[in-house]
């Protein structure tokens, strides 16, 4: 086979200008009556979401459990991080089945199950995060064949605007459910622990007075009721630690920044209450020294007072996690809602019915040169 060099390429192309220019150009009229009259029009209509504040919530022990929002499941995560797991909760087949049902997909797409239509919905979905952590979320929504000679070009477009709203709403339901069920379970938990407290506080109340009856001792001196309440409120924050430290412990790996935090701060508040402490009798140095009677009454009087300051804090803890477990705010913040599009996004008529024809012109000039080096050979 004889192989043609570039200036007899050039002539043969030059001389069948014609009939390639001709065949390009029927080509390129085709292409774009076929993109424009019978093609599926495309609609897209974009909603962006502010990146999750992390520790946006309210606090207590529902955060360590993930109660504050979704995003705490990512303890270490800045606003970066958080996006990219509001942007997984958007892929979710969760997410696209409300999408489905609350915009009736099914029909839509014509198929016989919602799984089909969730399928359908997850492969035109189009999701980013900037480098902000700013999600931008889209969903190309597409007429069926012939749109120039159909009424559903209007109903397309309001349903890609409705579709896009409708997932930022599953992100805010998802996000809430798990922010709800998240905040009964510490909500359970501290029940439990309220229940155990103030069973305690009933017992050292009564002995206590039983105490003051038998002795006929009333009050203290106010130095050593100064010490109990020091004593009282370390107690109290010791015990609160603890209990944060043991749920972090379940959820968090050892290497964690905020479970050091919790071991620092536990360490400083013990030594803080050893120093009020005497001996191994854990008796206060401020009535170390007072007569017998004195010291057990101070125990008494110390022992309801640090329950009394545990149970008030539990109380605080649980009203907390109420709050957050009946909350109906919204947790997702929205910068630009969808809104219904003027323009189609797809086919790009006049772009793709050029490149249509670029292609065209090389395929036959290719074919005419072939057919030049075919009739060349000996």
């Amino acid at each position: 086979m004889i192989n043609l060099n570039y200036h007899q390429i050039l002539n043969t192309i030059l001389f069948n200008r014609n009939i390639i220019i001709k065949i390009t150009v029927l080509s390129v009229i085709f292409i774009f009556l076929i993109l424009f009259f019978v093609y599926p029009l495309s609609y897209e209509s974009p909603v962006t979401v502010l990146p999750p504040e992390k520790n946006s919530q309210i606090g207590g022990l529902g955060s360590l459990l993930g109660g504050g929002d979704l995003t705490n499941i990512i303890t270490e995560g800045m606003g970066q991080a958080n996006s990219q797991l509001f942007q997984e909760i958007l892929k979710s087949r969760s997410a696209a089945e409300y999408v489905v049902k609350k915009n009736n997909l099914i029909a839509f797409y014509n198929v016989d199950d919602i799984e089909g239509a969730v399928k359908k919905l997850r492969n035109n979905l189009n999701t980013e995060i900037t480098k902000e952590g700013i999600i931008q979320l889209s969903v190309k929504v597409s007429t069926s064949f012939f749109p120039v000679f159909s009424n559903e070009k209007e109903f397309v477009k309001k349903l890609s605007a409705d579709v896009s709203n409708s997932y930022i709403e599953a992100l805010d339901v998802i996000n809430r459910e798990k922010l709800t069920s998240k905040a009964k379970k510490a909500r359970e938990y501290i029940e439990s622990q309220i229940t155990i407290t103030k069973a305690d506080l009933d017992s050292v109340e009564v002995s206590l007075m039983n105490f003051q009856k038998s002795n006929k001792t009333i009050s203290l001196p106010e130095q050593v009721k100064a010490a109990i309440e020091s004593a009282a409120k370390l107690k109290s924050e010791i015990v609160n630690n603890e209990m944060e430290l043991g749920i972090a412990q379940i959820n968090l790996k050892d290497d964690n920044s905020t479970l050091t935090a919790l071991k620092s701060k536990l360490e400083q508040l013990k030594e803080q209450y050893n120093k009020l402490e005497m001996g191994n009798n854990d008796y206060l140095m401020s009535f170390g020294e007072a007569p017998e009677i004195g010291r057990k009454l101070a125990s008494l009087v110390r022992e309801a007072k640090i329950q009394n300051e545990v149970y008030l804090m539990l109380q605080q803890q649980y009203y907390k996690e109420k709050i957050q477990e009946n909350r109906d705010t919204p947790t997702i913040e929205v910068l630009d809602k969808a809104i219904t599009p003027k323009k189609a996004s797809g086919p790009r008529v006049l772009y793709s019915s050029a490149l249509g024809g670029i292609f065209v012109f090389l395929l036959v000039s290719m074919i005419i040169i072939y057919s030049e080096q075919k009739k060349l050979k000996p």
